[in-house]
Order: structure tokens, then C-alpha cells, then sequence
């Protein structure tokens, strides 16, 4: 026998390379280059790399002739060759560059695959029927607000000022934006304190919700059947005092869709439910206002329902039929509430509530089965947000169900909400509304003003001009469209026809592709040019003359053209600002408080904009200079154009409060 140490069974070597193999398990790699590599099996154990080269040992030995009893400098060759190969994948094994060899004892740490983003169905949202709830309720306020607007101007014409006068068109339009004022004026004042309750154990967001709809219902009637301006203002006021619904709406719809890759369908809904409240509220206001005037044959005197004298109740309330009508729908709405919807507010959840469990019983008495609305969201344990962001939460996580403390809910102290993207989204969030619900109402005021006639300069249909006016191109230039109540409807309805075909067609694409942030920067900029052409309609040529109503196809191309613009950029720009609103809020505890506070910012700068946009159209129309209102918003557009560049997309959870660190951080670990 050799003295070598390398002759002869197991090598002192041999074993030293055991042993550094064994030293380095958690790190071994397998190159692809080596003789055993196994390209299908990246997790390749010692003992099956120890088995193959046994076997390759017996290879070798079969090759030399088959012989069972080789002689000791044989033998010992074979095994310097052993030691030879074993080197070598052992070498190949702390290479950096192969894939990492997992030891029996352990579990493979795989990186999970990252999946590809793509664009979210319609059919894939979760809990549809509480989302359809939702849809319900806020369709019925747009049929309100929208339908009204149709006819607003000839009910205040039908106003008569204190010395007992018609007023002129030019107080009219002050009056509208008074009008306008009023509801959201009193929003403002209250729709912040709507949602602190919306957060608070004691209301929670069902009843608020449910209050607003009743407050807008009782309004609605008592505007529909006032006979002065003051009335009317009054009715305005206290429909807009009890309504803070579209920020606790818009609560709602975060907490029934907790993943982000829904939220652009999801807050799509409430700016697609105002499109469809602006086609049918203006069609039925405009068709339902003043029908015994509209219809005499059907409602007036010796009429088919009217008898010999008509229906009086709308002979002496002519305005009053469409808000019948609208709080009908508010009520309807509200039963849908209190009888279908699920409290989101986490505090309330697994409260009693009598009204949805009465009708789950009657549902389940008539079909036999039982509801089902459970959701949890999906959850990439392996991705950063599923730890830091709580609206990502599932509450089946196994990590909740092992922590038996009971838990705590903390609350953001109010001083706290103001970051700085939080001030940053409400200031673009409230130029926003400042201008797009200033067109709302400056759009239909304009649509019902007299046109110009040049043979008549003073004031026969209302037009008080200067003395020796003369217009000229390109901005001295005046009246309007002088449509009447069915036709301000149709042009209304266009508005809502565009909107939702473009956010059922176009929208989710290119939102998808774009992103959220860059869509409503992008859809910013298309709102100067809207408030540029729209004073131009005034000038269309037309197929009648003044004073008749506007009309032919080049006045009706005109307004799709400039409704086709205006609401392109409106169909990004609401579900955008909407999101953005939800997910700069700091801390979900105060999400109702977020969006309460900008709802009280929007309903801020729609009181201010309709005021002075009424007062500069009146004082335009004085001057000769219809523009001089929408050029004026075109200023109000472009810095809200500005302020939009500085805004991003938060977190919804970007500052932790006490004892949430140790929250994240375990989160983190066991992530």
C-alpha cells in the first residue's frame, strides 16, 4: 500500500473538500459548465452530487475492463481522479455567478415572480352589488343638480324683483350664479363636519349618506314650488347643509375596493353616473318644466287631465313637476341605502344593523339562498406594498389571526393631515371644481341668453348695451343662443352622451397606459381651449334669425365640438383627481376627514366661481363683450393646469403612528 495519502479510499483531501462543501451549504452554487449540472433542478442537495460522482467512479472502472479487484496504484489513481473532479465542482459551486443550491434542511427561497400589469375588466370588480347601491344613490343627485339647469333661467325670469318687474337677463345670470352659490356654499360650511362623522362610531358613513339624500329630496321639493328668489335661495341653502355625500361616497368605494389595480374602474363610477345624470336630468327637466305652458292640450285648460280649468297645483307652480319627480328618485335612493348597503367604517362593521338584515331575511324567504358579499383582496405576500399599505390588508393574512392582542384603532390627530402633497392635491383638486362646475352653470346661462340683433342694440329682449355699440372681431362681440327650456336639455344631454361613451371607450385604455398622475396633468391642458371657443358659438351662423333660437348644423356642430373637448378633459380628469384626493390621504383613520375636507375645498371654489362667473357674464353682457366670464376661466384653468405638475400619487398610509413601526417592521419579516 502507498504511503501516499491520496492512494486508497477516502482521501484526507477528499474529506477536506467534504467538509468545505458542507461548511458552505446555504451558499452553493451549481455551474452550469459542471459534468452534473442538472439544468432543470437548480436546487441540487450534497448527498445526490456525492451519489453522482460515485457513480462516475464506477463509470470509469467499467471502462477499464470491468475488473472487480484492481491493484492498490489503480485504485489509487481512481481516486486521485475522484478528488481531481470533486475539486473542481466544488470550485464550480462557490462560482457567484450560478444559481443558489438549497440544503435539505431548508426551504427553497424563491423570488416570486412579479406579474405582469395589465388592464382591469369591468367584471372583475369585486362586491358589484354594493358598488350598484352606490351607483343608485349618487345617480339620483345629478338628476336633481342637471335637471334644474334647464329651466333655471326661465323660473328666476318668472321671479318678479321687489318694484314688482321681470329681471333682466343680465340679473339673471347674477342670480344663477347666486343660486349655484347657495348649495355649494352651504356644502362648504358643513361637508367637512359631514365627514368627521362619517369617521366617528356614532354616525359611521351609511347615515350620513342617508341624510344627505333625504336633505336634497326635502330641498328639491321646496325649490320646485317657491315662488321668490329668496324662497329659492333658502331651499338651495338646506339642501347643500344636509348633503355631504360625494366625499363619503367616495370613502365608501376605497374601503369596498381595497386593491389599487381597481381603483381606475372603480372611481370611474361616480363621474360615469353624472354623465348618465346629465343626459336624462336636462331631457326631463327641460321636457316636464312648465307643462301646461308645454303641453296646454294635455295639462291646461280643457285639457285631457286638466279638465276645464287644468291642473292648477302646476298652473300656479310650473317649475315644481321635475323636482317632484327628482325627490321621488332621492327617496327611492335612499331606501336602497338603508335596506341594501354594508357599513364600511372598520369601527361599525360587525354591528347590528337591523334594516340590511331584514332585507337579507326577505331575500333569502324568497329565492332560498343566502347573500354572500365577502371580499379579500389578493394579496403578493412578497411585494413591499403588502406590508406598508393598508388598504392592500386582507384580513384572512395569517399573521392577523396569530396576534390575539386586541386591536387598537388609532386615529391621525387632525394637525397632522396637512402634508405637503395633501395641501398640493387640495389646491389642484379645488381649481379643478372651481372651473368645471363654473361651466355647469355659466353653460346653460349662456345657452338660454338672447342673441344679438344687430337692427335692435337696446334693450327690447334684454340686451342693455352701450350707446353707438359696435362689434367687432376678435373679442367685442355679444349674445347668446336664445334656446329655449327642451332645447337646453338636448344640448345638456350631448354633454352627458360624449362622457360616457368616451369613459366607456376610451378612458380605461389609455388611463391604463398612461397612469393616473400623467393622465390628469395631460387632461388639464385641454380646458383653456374649451373656455377660448365656447363664447364663439355666439357667432356660429345660423339658420334663423334673432330674435329666434339658434339653429342648423353648423350651431349644433359647434356646441358637439366644444362639449366634445370639454368633457374629454373632464373624463380624465374627475376618476384622476378622485384617486388622487384618496391615496394622498396620510392615514386611513382619517379617510373620511380627507375627503370631507375636499369636498368642503371643491364646494369652496364652486361658490366662489359661479358668483363672480355670473357677475363678469352680466357685466360682459353690459359691455357688449360676451367672452369676457370664459376668457376668465381660461386664466382660472391654465394656473390649475400649473398646480397640477407639482401633485402626485401617495400611499394612502405615508405616516405611522405610535406602535405601527413594530407593525410594518413585523410585517417586513414575516413578508
Amino acid at each position: 500500500m502507498s504511503d501516499n495519502p491520496n492512494a486508497g479510499g477516502p482521501s484526507h483531501s477528499a474529506q477536506s473538500s467534504v467538509s468545505q462543501a458542507d461548511s458552505t451549504a446555504t451558499t452553493l452554487v451549481a455551474s452550469p459548465n459542471s459534468l452534473h449540472f442538472r439544468p432543470f433542478d437548480k436546487h441540487i442537495k450534497y448527498s445526490d452530487l456525492q451519489h453522482d460522482l460515485h457513480a462516475k467512479s464506477n463509470d470509469d472502472r467499467e471502462r477499464h475492463g470491468g475488473e472487480s479487484d484492481l491493484d492498490d496504484e489503480d485504485f489509487g489513481s481512481s481516486d486521485q481522479e475522484n478528488e481531481r473532479l470533486l475539486a473542481d465542482d466544488v470550485a464550480a459551486l462557490t462560482s457567484p455567478t450560478a444559481a443558489t443550491i438549497t440544503p435539505p434542511d431548508e426551504e427553497p427561497n424563491v423570488r416570486p415572480v412579479k406579474e405582469k400589469a395589465r388592464q382591469i375588466a369591468w367584471s372583475e370588480l369585486p362586491k358589484k352589488g354594493q358598488l350598484a347601491i352606490l351607483t343608485l344613490a349618487r345617480l339620483s343627485e345629478p338628476l336633481t343638480q342637471q335637471g334644474l339647469q334647464s329651466y333655471m333661467f326661465y323660473q328666476l325670469k318668472s321671479f318678479k324683483l321687489p318694484s314688482g318687474e321681470s329681471p333682466s337677463d343680465s340679473t339673471v345670470a347674477s342670480q344663477a350664479g347666486i343660486l349655484a352659490a347657495a348649495f355649494t356654499g352651504a356644502q362648504f360650511l358643513t361637508a367637512m363636519m359631514w365627514g368627521r362623522l362619517a369617521d366617528s362610531e356614532a354616525f359611521g358613513r351609511k347615515k350620513v349618506i342617508l341624510i344627505g339624500l333625504l336633505g336634497t329630496a326635502i330641498g328639491s321639493l321646496g325649490f320646485g314650488f317657491s315662488k321668490s328668489f329668496a324662497t329659492a335661495i333658502f331651499w338651495r341653502c338646506l339642501g347643500g347643509v344636509l348633503n355631504g355625500n360625494i366625499g363619503v361616497m367616495r370613502t365608501m368605494i376605497s374601503e369596498i375596493v381595497r386593491e389599487k389595480k381597481f381603483q381606475s374602474r372603480a372611481f370611474l363610477l361616480m363621474p360615469m353616473t353624472f354623465n348618465i345624470g346629465v343626459i336624462i336630468g336636462p331631457l326631463l327637466g327641460g321636457w316636464l318644466a312648465d307643462p301646461a305652458g308645454t303641453y296646454p292640450d294635455i295639462f291646461g285648460p280643457g285639457g285631457s287631465i286638466g279638465g276645464e280649468e287644468g291642473v292648477k297645483w302646476l298652473m300656479e307652480f310650473p317649475y315644481a313637476l321635475p323636482n317632484v319627480i327628482n325627490a321621488c328618485f332621492l327617496f327611492g335612493s335612499a331606501l336602497g341605502i338603508l335596506f341594501g348597503l354594508e357599513e364600511t367604517l372598520e369601527a361599525l362593521r360587525q354591528k347590528q344593523d337591523y334594516p340590511l338584515q331584514f332585507s337579507r331575511w326577505i331575500l333569502r324567504a324568497l329565492t332560498g339562498h343566502r347573500p354572500s358579499h365577502e371580499y379579500s383582496p389578493v394579496i403578493d405576500m412578497g411585494s413591499p406594498a403588502a406590508g406598508s399599505d393598508v388598504e392592500l390588508q386582507s384580513p384572512n393574512q395569517p399573521e392577523a389571526k396569530s396576534d390575539l392582542r386586541p386591536k387598537v384603532h388609532r386615529r391621525l390627530p387632525f394637525r397632522r393631515i396637512w402634508t405637503r402633497n395633501v395641501v398640493l392635491t387640495f389646491l389642484s383638486h379645488g381649481l379643478l371644481a372651481m372651473h368645471v362646475g363654473t361651466f355647469n352653470n355659466l353653460w346653460f346661462v349662456f345657452l338660454s341668453t338672447p342673441r344679438f340683433d344687430l337692427k335692435d342694440t337696446h334693450s327690447k329682449h334684454g340686451l342693455a348695451l352701450p350707446a353707438e355699440y359696435k362689434p367687432h372681431a376678435p373679442f367685442t362681440f355679444t349674445g347668446g343662443l336664445a334656446l329655449p327650456p327642451p332645447s337646453i336639455g338636448t344640448a345638456l344631454a350631448i354633454l352627458g352622451v360624449i362622457g360616457i361613451s368616451m369613459q366607456l371607450l376610451l378612458f380605461p385604455t389609455l388611463s391604463f397606459r398612461l397612469g393616473t398622475t400623467r393622465s390628469f396633468r395631460m387632461s388639464l391642458l385641454l380646458f383653456p381651449i374649451t373656455y377660448l371657443l365656447a363664447p364663439y358659438l355666439a357667432v356660429i351662423p345660423s339658420s334663423t334669425k334673432p330674435p329666434e333660437q339658434a339653429s342648423g348644423a353648423w350651431v349644433w356642430l359647434g356646441i358637439t365640438l366644444v362639449l366634445a373637448i370639454q368633457v374629454t378633459a373632464r373624463t380624465f380628469a374627475l376618476p384622476a383627481t378622485a384617486i388622487l384626493v384618496n391615496n394622498c390621504c396620510p392615514h386611513p383613520s382619517v379617510l373620511g376627514s380627507v375627503h370631507g375636507i375636499a369636498q368642503s375645498v371643491s364646494s369652496l371654489t364652486r361658490t366662489v366661481g359661479p358668483v363672480l362667473a355670473g357677475w363678469l357674464y352680466g357685466v360682459g353682457l353690459n359691455r357688449g363683450i360676451v367672452g369676457l366670464a370664459w376668457w376668465c376661466m381660461l386664466c382660472v384653468a391654465l394656473v390649475g393646469a400649473v398646480a397640477g405638475r407639482f401633485v402626485r400619487e401617495g400611499s394612502g398610509h405615508e405616516v405611522l403612528l405610535e406602535g405601527e413601526e413594530e407593525d410594518d417592521a413585523s410585517r417586513g419579516r414575516k413578508s
